[in-house]
């Protein structure tokens, strides 16, 4: 088994980042949820909540659409 090379590192690091965001951002997003509505927060913190949660997932989505296009090109 050979050692992997700097570049497939350097993918599986910004996977397991796009991992760990989209990971945390649920988590995130459930606990605060939950919070808000247990202390009466305004609705308009709960859709705060909802669209930092989205941004989160959007860039992860983009991270691990570009770390899927450069495994693929072998570039």
């Amino acid at each position: 088994m050979s050692k992997p090379s700097p570049r497939d590192m350097a993918l599986a690091r910004q996977a397991r980042q796009a991992a760990l965001v989209m990971a945390l951002a649920i988590v995130g997003w459930v606990v605060l949820g939950w919070i808000g509505r247990d202390y009466g927060w305004d609705p308009r913190y709960a859709f705060l909540i909802d669209f930092a949660a989205l941004a989160a997932f959007a860039w992860a989505l983009i991270v691990t659409f570009r770390v899927w296009r450069q495994g693929k090109s072998g570039k």
